[in-house]
């Protein structure tokens, strides 16, 4: 049976998600599929980050930090958070960037397994998320091994390992991978496993259960915005054995009393270190206002037939699908691999169709259910045609590469 952006109409009107695309500012003329990377701007947030810079620091000043709860964001953003990805009141701790909470959790998942000197990490993971881990390493004289193509998490696992870090959806394939089951084995094998989060929290449900550390961002599928702040998830049984490297005073269990000696505060808060970004964290609560109404369900079925309809008006484009063809292992992304595949990426940008480069030939499309039409996958797939079938790419300004990809 043939696709029309007709029939493409006909679902979004049946949609139980088609309202929320209105919580969003999206310009028009532009198919937005890079909610993996960047999310949209919640409306809502421009009024909520204008309150706090007018109202709670314009006129209140300093006092906000107590009458508009300035310095519980951290705790109360982490619980909202929370409940996104399963977890309970008080293991979810919001603040930073993805990278050094990567940093915060390793470190202290070393301490709770002193006598082991092995680091484990993919290695395709994010660079972040590996650079991290080779920094951890040379500060605290730890050995890093990887898994691949030709060394599976088993051939890799012993008695010398102490933390395996792995991300739940891959970053460049849309991969899921399965948390219950890696983190039965790595704990198994007397390891802790840190969860990274980025590419799957507001795409799919997440259940941290089980699970000892685990990270992410907001500024994602979550749409908290450019640096929105990051967080991290301690379970309840390591926090009062878990030790912050970063001893800051925000994370001292009595800050104002100013002690000159540092004494980690109970629960989640020890991992707190230097002064929130406030007014980062109002256009990130702005945002999960919205997700608090939302059936992560329904956000997965939406996500599974946004990603298979572009998948199979894609099909005879010539186009390598990298990404699982299994709905049940694909995150909420679709990934082509093409040897041109910057030129074409940046042409279908000048076009409207808005997705992102990752080297060396993977060309990404982000499906964000909230705002995302089954008309717009339909009108991306028909210029990704048009580009390819024209070969718009070839021109010579997509030839440069930008900065930013």
């Amino acid at each position: 049976m043939s696709i029309t952006r007709a029939g493409c109409a006909a679902l979004d009107a049946a949609d139980p998600l088609r309202d929320y695309r209105d919580e969003f500012v999206l310009p028009d003329g532009v198919v937005y599929l890079l909610g993996n990377s960047l999310g949209a701007l919640p409306k809502r947030a421009v009024e909520r980050v204008a309150h706090t810079v007018g109202v709670e620091w314009g006129r209140h000043l300093g006092a906000s930090w107590n009458t508009a709860g300035w310095w519980d964001l951290p705790q109360s953003t982490g619980d909202r958070i929370g409940q996104l990805i399963g977890a309970a009141p008080g293991e979810v701790l919001a603040g930073d960037s993805t990278s050094i909470s990567i940093f915060k959790v390793l470190s202290a998942a070393l301490r709770l397994r002193p006598d082991r000197r092995v680091i484990v990490c993919d290695a395709g993971e994010f660079p972040t998320d590996r650079y991290v881990v080779q920094g951890v390493a040379a500060t605290f004289d730890r050995e890093i091994r990887e898994t691949g193509p030709e060394r599976s998490l088993a051939d890799v696992l012993g008695p010398d390992v102490a933390v395996v870090l792995i991300s739940h959806v891959d970053y460049r394939t849309g991969a899921i991978r399965d948390m219950t089951a890696i983190t039965e084995q790595v704990r198994a094998a007397g390891a802790l496993v840190v969860w990274d989060l980025c590419h799957s929290t507001g795409a799919l449900p997440v259940d941290v259960t089980g699970v000892d550390f685990a990270v992410g961002c907001t500024y994602k599928y979550l749409n908290g915005g450019p640096g929105a702040p990051a967080y991290l998830y301690v379970a309840a049984q390591h926090q009062e054995a878990a030790r912050n490297a970063i001893s800051g005073w925000h994370g001292h269990a009595a800050p104002f009393d100013f002690e000159p000696d540092y004494r980690p505060a109970d629960g989640v808060r020890r991992f707190a270190v230097g002064s929130p970004p406030v007014i980062s964290f109002a256009a990130l609560n702005a945002s999960l206002e919205i997700w608090a109404k939302v059936d992560m369900r329904s956000i997965r079925a939406k996500s599974v037939a946004l990603t298979e309809l572009f998948i199979a008006l894609t099909e005879g484009l010539g186009l390598e699908l990298a990404t699982p063809r299994d709905p049940v292992e694909r995150g909420s992304q679709v990934c082509f691999r093409h040897e041109h595949s910057y030129p074409i990426m940046r042409a279908l940008i000048d076009r409207g169709v808005h997705g992102d480069f990752r080297a060396p030939d993977i060309m990404r499309f982000g499906f964000a259910p909230l705002y995302n039409r089954y008309v717009d996958v339909y009108d991306a797939a028909d210029m990704l045609a048009e580009v390819l079938g024209k070969e718009l790419w070839r021109e010579d300004r997509y030839q440069r590469r930008l900065t930013v990809t």
